[in-house]
């Protein structure tokens, strides 16, 4: 009981925003993550986690089935649900999971310009709880457990100026992320690559051809970016 309330404290309680210097340092270091070609392959695979326990939480809202995700070691993954094949609630699964990255970071930031820097580590941290107990690989489940730890050891033993900049450094990372994978998937549909993505399977269930989806893929994560960006430096300028 009492860690519980230690947890509850800690992420209702408002931290004071870090120094102006530590949020640009945070932005920066996300960018090298996002922007580094022999670093991306492998901070993907956090991209690819928030892509698709998206869909899932999708899946769930719309009241589908979810019957698994896997999460592979190339940092593509699957989330399989159960249900109508299509309708509202597929193009709704299918629709959140390249918006989704971006959309967490937003939400993150909010979090962030209203102070709650822990919550945003311990919500992340229920996140990845709900999302390990649909996990039907190993690498999905070594790569959830290994960034839950990640998450949980910030949380609990970090110091408060730790746990807020890692907070920062994690919505930047998703900010700055999302729209990359949306233009890799623009680039591999030129390629005559991209028949199965979510693009296709949205064409196939809409009529609305693929790239235009694509482009509201990348309208939707440019925007939670500029948004975002916004909160995030006015919450530490202001």
């Amino acid at each position: 009981m009492q860690a519980i309330e230690r947890v509850w404290v800690s992420a209702v309680t408002p931290q004071l925003a870090p120094p102006v210097w530590v949020v640009v340092s945070m932005a920066l270091v996300a960018l090298f993550m996002v922007a580094d070609r022999r670093l991306w392959p492998h901070t993907r695979h956090l991209i690819t986690t928030a892509h698709e326990g998206s869909h899932g939480l999708a899946a769930l809202l719309t009241g589908r089935r979810l019957s698994g995700i896997r999460l592979h070691s190339d940092s593509s993954g699957l989330a399989v649900s159960k249900g109508r094949s299509s309708g509202p609630g597929m193009v709704f699964m299918l629709l959140a999971g390249y918006v989704g990255p971006g959309l967490i970071g937003l939400g993150a930031g909010a979090l962030l310009a209203a102070g709650y820097a822990i919550a945003v580590l311990w919500t992340l941290l229920l996140l990845l709880s709900l999302l390990l107990v649909q996990i039907r690989n190993w690498f999905g489940l070594w790569s959830v457990l290994v960034t839950g730890a990640v998450v949980f050891g910030v949380s609990w033993f970090a110091p408060e100026q730790w746990q807020s900049a890692f907070a920062y450094l994690v919505a930047w990372f998703l900010l700055l992320g999302a729209p990359r994978p949306v233009v890799e998937l623009y680039n591999s549909r030129r390629r005559a690559r991209a028949a199965g993505s979510d693009s296709a399977q949205l064409a196939q269930l809409t009529g609305i051809p693929a790239i235009i989806w694509i482009g509201v893929f990348l309208a939707v994560t440019v925007c939670a970016l500029g948004v975002g960006s916004w909160w995030l430096l006015d919450a530490v300028v202001s």
